[in-house]
């Protein structure tokens, strides 16, 4: 056994004494079952803990593990400087978690740490682990924006390592889960909240790691979640070995939630493969899309694919609708990998004489031009979702004839700067955030004089 014991947790500064004044004893559900998780833990007498932090160092690309021999932090941000973590690091394990990622053709490693100082997200685990053992030494490790397959993957390689390294490991996955629980709490409230709650906490409570792994990417972006990912990692750590699970605590007292769970791994089980269970699952799930795409789809992915193999752009199909070649509208193309953003390029007034050539143009732009991303490479391809937006001609309104759901907007300056932002999109819920997020795109000030302009869309998937 590689992984003896393992935990999800959450880590709200309140929840210690010096920081909550009084009102951690709003959650002290929580704190006992953080109490127990880590007494579970300790029993164990670990030689290293893994622990995963969504506020360590965090690359789109990148798993960064903290390098060096320790480190240390304090709360003088939650206004507690008094309280202070210190730990030493495994360097052995992280040099050998190093290789075993290369091997695995994984990009994962020591470089880019930002800030070597312990994050909120890592002390707080680590007090509380500290209660009851302290004799272990610490790999720290950040998330990614890659997909859930990797993060699993990424936990392989650590379960891998300490397998190698003989060591009396465990694993800390440290997240919060929805922070739009409560119309009153600081973050507000967004239906995905309560949704996702359920969905995350009873499929760790059950360690159905599969079904972790398939929860839908934009539920968890309008729950605003910071968890999920570590959990990931943790659950890869734990692949094909019975787990028995339990849900000690949730609650969601002041709007985010807090779910404490505890793992007790048992002996191999190669049913539970819940990676390649999960990759089967999004192999046949993306075949399914691609079966159901309509003209419009295919012809993005026809002009995208073209491109992106010969590097030429692809010729103009024979016998196309009418309805694409005698029609001429403003297109947005977007792609979507593992559920996220991958590019968007699209033009609100039409550029070309028919909606075909402004999607095949469009293809091509949104997979190589988008400035938020590199180009789509040929191992892309195969999980690339489309969508085709066709918009109407935009109509000058004021915020009151704006709706975040039905209609885009166009927020343009008085010298001509424009920013748009398409409807119903995933995570935003106000014409107010619509607003705001169209006009940064369009580099306007929120103080400058603008004018709205809307559209609506019909989707294409």
């Amino acid at each position: 056994m590689a992984i003896l014991g393992a935990a999800a947790v959450p880590h709200p500064p309140i929840i210690l004494p010096e920081v909550g004044k009084g009102e951690e004893r709003k959650i002290q559900r929580t704190i006992d079952a953080y109490r127990e998780a880590m007494r579970r833990l300790a029993e164990l007498k670990p030689d290293t803990v893994i622990l995963s932090s969504p506020h360590a160092t965090m690359y789109a690309d990148y798993f960064q593990v903290s390098p060096g021999y320790g480190a240390e932090g304090d709360f003088s941000a939650f206004r507690a400087p008094e309280v202070r973590v210190s730990v030493q690091y495994d360097k052995e394990f992280v040099e050998l978690l190093e290789k075993n990622c290369r091997d695995a053709l994984l990009a994962a490693g020591t470089l880019g740490e930002r800030v070597p100082r312990l994050d909120h997200g890592t002390m707080i685990p680590i007090r509380f682990l500290q209660e009851f053992w302290s004799d272990f030494r610490l790999v720290r490790v950040g998330l990614s924006g890659m997909s859930p397959a990797e993060h699993y993957a990424f936990g392989e390689c650590i379960a891998r390592t300490a397998a190698l390294l003989g060591r009396r490991a465990v694993y800390i996955a440290s997240g919060d889960l929805s922070h739009k629980l409560k119309t009153d709490g600081p973050y507000g409230f967004a239906e995905e909240g309560p949704v996702f709650d359920k969905e995350c906490t009873e499929a760790l409570g059950c360690a159905d790691f599969t079904r972790l792994l398939s929860i839908d990417s934009e539920l968890a972006e309008g729950a605003a979640e910071c968890g999920l990912r570590s959990f990931w990692i943790m659950a890869g750590a734990l692949d094909r070995h019975a787990v028995k699970a339990e849900l000690l605590s949730y609650e969601g007292t002041f709007g985010v939630g807090y779910g404490v769970v505890s793992f007790e791994p048992g002996g191999r089980d190669d049913g539970r493969n819940c990676g390649e269970q999960f990759e089967k699952q999004e192999k046949e799930r993306l075949a399914k899309l691609r079966a159901a795409e309509d003209i419009y789809v295919k012809l993005a992915r026809y002009s995208l694919e073209t491109f992106v193999r010969t590097g030429e752009h692809a010729a103009f199909p024979d016998r196309l609708p009418d309805e694409l070649t005698k029609r001429k509208a403003g297109v947005f193309v977007s792609l979507k990998k593992d559920g996220r953003l991958r590019g968007c390029i699209g033009t609100f007034l039409p550029r070309e004489d028919s909606i075909a050539k402004e999607i095949l143009r469009n293809a091509v732009s949104a997979c190589s031009e988008d400035p938020r991303f590199s180009p789509v490479r040929k191992s892309e391809l195969d999980s690339l979702v489309y969508s085709v937006d066709v918009l109407t001609e935009p109509e000058l309104t004021d915020e009151d004839g704006l709706d975040v759901k039905r209609y885009g907007v166009i927020v343009e300056a008085e010298d001509g700067r424009r920013g748009l932002l398409l409807p119903d999109l995933a995570g935003i819920d106000t014409v107010e955030e619509q607003i705001s997020i169209a006009a940064q795109k369009g580099n306007i000030r929120p103080d400058e004089k603008v004018r709205y302009w809307r559209f609506e869309v019909v989707r294409h998937r």
